[in-house]
């Protein structure tokens, strides 16, 4: 199979893996999501409040706004730059 597809083909190892959950039971190859820091800062009210900042004191900067509303720096420039 190398051969024939090259680099895209699986490694065995990864053939072994998948063969191994399908016998368990698992049907699905995509990734299972894991623990970690729930996204806090991209609801509705997280929204909200930044653009009530930012209209309130057009001169704020991003890590102002993130500090004050207990976010992360990257929720807050997200929210700042990419929802428009």
């Amino acid at each position: 199979m190398k051969v024939q597809y090259g680099d895209a083909c699986l490694s065995l190892q990864q053939v072994y893996e998948w063969t191994r959950k399908f016998m368990n039971g698992i049907s699905s190859v995509t990734d299972s999501p894991r623990p970690g820091h729930a996204h806090r800062g991209m609801t509705l009210e997280g929204i909200a409040a930044v653009e009530a900042i930012v209209k309130e004191k057009r001169r704020v900067t991003v890590n102002e706004t993130a500090a004050h509303l207990d976010m992360s720096n990257g929720s807050a420039h997200h929210i700042v730059h990419d929802n428009k």
